[in-house]
Parts: C-alpha cells; sequence; structure tokens
C-alpha cells in the first residue's frame, strides 16, 4: 500500500476514512468544511465609481480624516494616482498594489487635525487585504470579527476544491467516480449509477448487501418527491418541507410497525404532482401497521385521509372545540364545519374577473446562479405575480438568491454577493424591497403585535392624556414596560422572573411583585375607559377595536389586523408564541399601514404555509391591497387558489434540480394552464373550471383562453 516512487502510503480502506467528519478523511487544509473565509475585493470597495476621498474603500469609516486615510494618500501618491481618482481609473498594477500590497519602500507623512504634531516614516504598505486578514485573526473583540466578516466571502478550499477529502481518499473509485463526485449527484443520478453497475459475479456477491441498502434509501428519497436534490447538498439549505420529507424517508426504511407518526404539514414545498407520491408513501407507512396523525390544509391530503377531526370553530380564543370528525363525506355534509364547506364546494375562492396588466418589467437577464440555465426574466411592476414550478425547479434561487440580492445592492448598495447574472433593469422607478416571511416578528418575549405593528404607540398616547396621568404628570414613556418609571423593576417590564437551573433549562416563573402584569402599583391606577394599560395588553384585538373605537389612529391599525383575520390573538401576545402565518400576516398588517409610495416590490416565499383555505382568502385579499397602492408583489407558491389569482405566473421546470432551471411559460393563469409543458398548467387548469362550462370543450380541456406565451 505504498508507492515507492512518491511516498504515498495508503493504510488500510476503512469507512471512517471515507467521512470528512473523521480526521483520518478530512482534508488538512479546511478540516472537512470544503470552504474557507477570504476577503472579497468587490465587498472591499463595492462602489468603482467612487474615490478614496468619496469613501470607496468600504472598509475604512474615516476615509481621509483618519490616519488610515492618510496611509493610503501616501501609497496612492507612490503609485502615481491620489485619493479623488475613481477606482475605476485605477490601471490594473496600481488595483493590485492598493488591494494586495507592495515590497516597495514607500514614504508616509502623518500629520494631526490640529498639525501640532507630525511625523514620517518609510515601509511597506502590506494592501487592504493582508491588512483585514491580520486583523481579523489577531482580534479578541467578537464585534470586531464580524465587522470584518461583512467584507468576506465563502470560497471553495484550494485545496481540496471543496470536497472535503484528503486527496489519496479521492483516489479511490467506483465506476470511475470518487465518493466526493458520487455525493455531487441528485438522488435520481446516484439511484441511475448504482442500478446500472457492472459487476461481475465475485463483485456483485461481496456487494450485495451494501448496494441493496444504497439502493433502497435512494428509492425512498425519490419516492417523497426529493429525486432532485444532491445527496451533498448542506442541511442547513433545505426547506421545513424537505427536511421533514428526509425524515419520512428515514422511517419508511426501518420498517417499523406499531409506531404512531405525528406530521405537521408534509405537503410544505410540494408540487401538486408530487403530492401523489407523498400520499403513497403515508399510506405505505399506514399498511406497515402504523398510525398516523397528520396536521394539514392541504385539500388533496385530506381526501385521502381515512379520518378527519376538524378543529375550530375559529382560531385562538375562538377555537380549542373538535367541530366535526368522520370521513371526509361526514365532514363536507356538517354545516357547521368551516373545513367542510370548502371541501363540498359550498364555499370557494373565485376566479378574479379581471386580471391587472402592466408594460413596466424590472428585467434580469442572463440568471445562471445553481441550476438556472442562463435565463432572462420579467417581473411585471404594480400586479401581483406568482412564481411557481416543481420543487427543486429553481423558484428560491431566482427570486430571492438572484433577484432580491441585486435589487438590495442596487437600491441600497449592500454587500450581499447577488447569484450569478449579467444585468438587472427597472422600467420604473423602485425604492424599497421588502422580503415578508414567517420568521418571528422578534426572538424574545418583550416583542408583541402591539409594539411590532405600532400601534402600542397611540394606546401609550392615549392613556398619558387621560386627566388621572396628566394630574400626576406621566408621559406616554411611563406606560411602556421597556421604561424605567412605569415598569415593575423586580422582573424589569418582562412579567416573568427566569430561574437558571445547573444542567437543566431555564425555569420561567410569574413575576410575585406585579403577578406578571408587567407594571408597578402607581401606573395600574391610571385607566382609560376602566381599564389599565396592562389590561389593554391582555386584550384581544376585537376587544381592542371596542375599546378604543373612538381614536382614529388606534382603530385604523387593529382594522387592519382584523382585515387579516388575527382578531384572536392579544395585544401584548409575545412574539415567540405566534405561529409562522401569525407572524407573516402581522408583517403585512404593518406594511398595508404605512403610507404607500407606490414604488416597493414585496417577495413572499409560500406565504400559505400553516393557513386554512378561508385564511388563505383573506391573504389573497391583503395581497391585493398591496397591489392597489400601486406595488408590486412576488410570491413563491405551490397552492392553486393563490395561483389562480395572480395577474401574471412565471413558471419554472420542467423538472427539479439539474432537469429545471429554465422559464416553462409565463403569462396569466389562463395562458399558463394551455402549456402542455407546464406541470403547474396542468392541475391549474382544472382550478380555473370554476369559471364556467362555456370554458370547456368536449373531451374537458381548455378553450376560448387567450394564446399561451411559451419559452
Amino acid at each position: 500500500m505504498a508507492c515507492p516512487v512518491c511516498g504515498i502510503v495508503f493504510e488500510e480502506l476503512q469507512p471512517r476514512i471515507f467521512s470528512f467528519n473523521s480526521p483520518f478523511g478530512a482534508c488538512e487544509g479546511c478540516n472537512g468544511l470544503g470552504i474557507k473565509m477570504e476577503f472579497d475585493p468587490d465587498l472591499i470597495i463595492p462602489d468603482p465609481e467612487l474615490s478614496i476621498a468619496d469613501g470607496a474603500v468600504a472598509l475604512y469609516h474615516n476615509h481621509v480624516d483618519g490616519w488610515r486615510g492618510q496611509y493610503l494618500a501616501a501609497v496612492a501618491k507612490h503609485f502615481g494616482f491620489d485619493i479623488f481618482t475613481p477606482m475605476k481609473d485605477l490601471s490594473d498594477e496600481q488595483r493590485s498594489a492598493l488591494l494586495r500590497g507592495s515590497r516597495e519602500r514607500i514614504k508616509f507623512a502623518m500629520s494631526m487635525k490640529n498639525g501640532e504634531a507630525s511625523w514620517s516614516h518609510q515601509g511597506q504598505w502590506e494592501g487592504l487585504i493582508p491588512q483585514s486578514e491580520r486583523l481579523y485573526h489577531q482580534t479578541n473583540s467578537e464585534y470586531r470579527r464580524e465587522e470584518l466578516e461583512k467584507f468576506m466571502k465563502v470560497l471553495p478550499c484550494p485545496r481540496c476544491g471543496g470536497r472535503r477529502l484528503k486527496e489519496k481518499v479521492l483516489a479511490v473509485k467506483v465506476a470511475g467516480m470518487s465518493i466526493s463526485e458520487v455525493a455531487d449527484l441528485s438522488v435520481s443520478e446516484a439511484l441511475d449509477l448504482f442500478e446500472g453497475l457492472s459487476l461481475t459475479e465475485k463483485e456483485a456477491e461481496i456487494g450485495r448487501q451494501v448496494l441493496k441498502e444504497i439502493r433502497a434509501r435512494l428509492g425512498f428519497l425519490e419516492r417523497v418527491g426529493l429525486s432532485y436534490l444532491t445527496l451533498s447538498r448542506s442541511a442547513g439549505t433545505l426547506s421545513g418541507g424537505e427536511a421533514q420529507r428526509i425524515r419520512l424517508a428515514t422511517q419508511i426504511g426501518s420498517n417499523l410497525m406499531g409506531v404512531l407518526y405525528v406530521l405537521d404539514e408534509p405537503s410544505i414545498g410540494l408540487h401538486q404532482r408530487d403530492n401523489g407520491r407523498l400520499i403513497e408513501t403515508l399510506k405505505e407507512l399506514r399498511d406497515l401497521g402504523n398510525t398516523l396523525i397528520v396536521v394539514e390544509h392541504d385539500e388533496e391530503t385530506i381526501r385521502a385521509a381515512d379520518h378527519v377531526v376538524d378543529m375550530g370553530p375559529g382560531a385562538g380564543i375562538h377555537g380549542g372545540f373538535v367541530v366535526a370528525e368522520g370521513s371526509v363525506g361526514e365532514i363536507e355534509g356538517d354545516p357547521n364545519s368551516l373545513t367542510g364547506q370548502y371541501l363540498s364546494g359550498k364555499k370557494r375562492i373565485e376566479v378574479p374577473e379581471k386580471r391587472r396588466q402592466s408594460d413596466k418589467f424590472v428585467r434580469i437577464f442572463g440568471c445562471r446562479e445553481n441550476n438556472l440555465k442562463e435565463i432572462d426574466a420579467r417581473i411585471p411592476i404594480g400586479v401581483f405575480t406568482v412564481v411557481t414550478g416543481v420543487s427543486g425547479s429553481g423558484k428560491s434561487t431566482l427570486i430571492y438568491d438572484t433577484l432580491y440580492r441585486a435589487l438590495m445592492r442596487r437600491i441600497y448598495r449592500s454587500s450581499e454577493t447577488p447569484g450569478l447574472h449579467d444585468e438587472i433593469s427597472f422600467d420604473s422607478e423602485i425604492d424599497k424591497v421588502i422580503v415578508i416571511d414567517q420568521s418571528p416578528i422578534g426572538r424574545t418575549p418583550r416583542s408583541n403585535p402591539a409594539t411590532y405593528t405600532k400601534v402600542f404607540d397611540p394606546i401609550r398616547q392615549a392613556f398619558a392624556e387621560t386627566k388621572e396621568a396628566r394630574v400626576r404628570g406621566y408621559k406616554p414613556g411611563r406606560f411602556s414596560f421597556n421604561l424605567k418609571g412605569g415598569r415593575c423593576e423586580a422582573c424589569q417590564g418582562d412579567g416573568l422572573i427566569k430561574i437558571e437551573m445547573n444542567f437543566l433549562p431555564d425555569v420561567y416563573i410569574e413575576c410575585e411583585e406585579c403577578k406578571g402584569s408587567r407594571y408597578n402599583a402607581e401606573t395600574l391606577e391610571v385607566k382609560y375607559r376602566g381599564r389599565s394599560i396592562a389590561e389593554v395588553l391582555d386584550m384581544t384585538v376585537e376587544e381592542a377595536r371596542e375599546q378604543f373605537k373612538n381614536v382614529p389612529a388606534i382603530r385604523k391599525k387593529l382594522d387592519t389586523l382584523l382585515g387579516v383575520g388575527l382578531g384572536y390573538i392579544k395585544l401584548g401576545q409575545s412574539s415567540t408564541t405566534l405561529s409562522g402565518g401569525e407572524a407573516q400576516r402581522i408583517k403585512l398588517t404593518r406594511e398595508l399601514s404605512k403610507k404607500a409610495t407606490g414604488k416597493t416590490i414585496y417577495l413572499l416565499d409560500e406565504p400559505t404555509t400553516g393557513l386554512h383555505f378561508d385564511d388563505v382568502l383573506r391573504l389573497i385579499a391583503v395581497l391585493n391591497d398591496l397591489v392597489a397602492k400601486g406595488n408590486t408583489v412576488v410570491v413563491i407558491e405551490h397552492n392553486l387558489d393563490v395561483i389562480k389569482s395572480a395577474d401574471y405566473i412565471i413558471d419554472l421546470g420542467p423538472e427539479g434540480g439539474d432537469g429545471g432551471g429554465r422559464i416553462v411559460a409565463e403569462g396569466t393563469p389562463e395562458e399558463v394552464a394551455m402549456v402542455p409543458e407546464s406541470a403547474t398548467g396542468s392541475f391549474l387548469a382544472g382550478r380555473l373550471l370554476g369559471r364556467g362550462s362555456d370554458d370547456l370543450s368536449d373531451d374537458g380541456s381548455r378553450r376560448s383562453l387567450s394564446s399561451p406565451s411559451m419559452i
């Protein structure tokens, strides 16, 4: 196991040397990470139009007055330019000297601002990048390190090329491929590889058990609709639905019986085309002798269930009851079940009578990040656009990795690097780009709907204007639980006391001083229409709307919360107890209450996650309200009710992974429904039938729809 020529020595091949998590196999250069953080010249000097004096070097906060500015001035003078020369006018040699340093001796002269002291010396200029690397490795300040990391980007490890393993490990091949090359295949490609291995009779006998396991596990992943995922895909880049389906595939492979499985919306992120596969997988688990409880809003999954339990009748304080249970037919026939009314068709989300049109677009050319195939995309301005496509077709890469980051760089001069593309242009002015996702509205219990939507400000003002508050000299700040004076100091306005437990999770108990009200006794004595500030925070939105019906500033914000179906949440409810869908709708209300500029682009990724049919109806109305103000709304979505309500659709595909990344169809829902290559279009046609039978030909296909726009 040794070569007498080059001296390389192989130890006995063992499974552990093929793992990048083991020191026996991990690349020494990156310790198996496959990446290295390096300073990026384009982040250090983001705008080549600027000069040093204008602040071209984003790394430095004080561009001219500080001693660093004087250093740069000396470097510029030595290499034949000055601090007023735009970066784009520098020669390659001058730019290299500025960024990478030089071995030449340079005369540096320093002087204080008042001119009282000065000094000079000769030395070498180490360069902006080497200087940043030195400071990054020398500093003990976490804040300073985070600041410097803003100018770094992740690059493949130069030693292993991002493959994570030692060179001699990568020299071991199966079917002419190293383990790293196999891991870079998609699930379907890997399955084809191992199904088609050409082996001798002896090799087949040796590898029989191993190949059986590999083929079975890859087969499970394919059956739950994940054939497009590469085996080496980082877990942090997986959506919640993808991660859940991977765990589901693991359970199928275990062949357990007598197990109770509880799944929370497994259809998240799944295209209708793949939904059938998922349902078959769940039935397979059931048929093995297991019990499955699935929390779900997807109509197809509900109809496939053996038994349905419908909770309600409303949400929050209006819910908590079993409204109906039984077969799907029994649920449909129960007049008390809101879900049943949508399943039976008594209630439904109607197709819009008219589609908005726009002749102005945001155009982004040559998108080629991840699996995008050099596509040119155009987003109509001032309308409601939905981006569709099967899972893994490139929707998030196009909208978030490329479009969003390109807009951030163009509008806000962000340091984020957009996905690979050639150019972005607007036919009309865009002044803001806002992402409304399902992340929490706050990370601490102090954050709540009242503070996030800013309705707490006029509420505190209303309390400060009461007779009792004016007599005592209380200002609005007195009624904030975040400020000294009005809050309970025993818990500092938290209402809870944290007890740290050694080796156990922290325990929170109600504050004995204020009994959880957050305020001191003097503040609670001030009442507005018979209610203290703590009692107001404990009100639902509906109750608060009645309490403050005569205060327009408060009533308007509360009406917006009611409009998105959040009348049941409490004003002071901790943000950490809100679901993703509730957090997203609170963010939408905040945007709706702002004064519209009509030049904003809103980006949403599957906002229907966790929403009932009735909530989806409200969500569509809210999105249309944003568009009615002149804004542009772009939504990545699989929900057919949202898709059919769009003004414009961009459908990506035709498959996931390498088989995707192309625009299959674009146009109105009616146009996309006519494109036979569009997987979304085939399902969309069925939903559009609600318009009436006149739109159908004898074979059930669409007719009298405008011709498709197909790419």
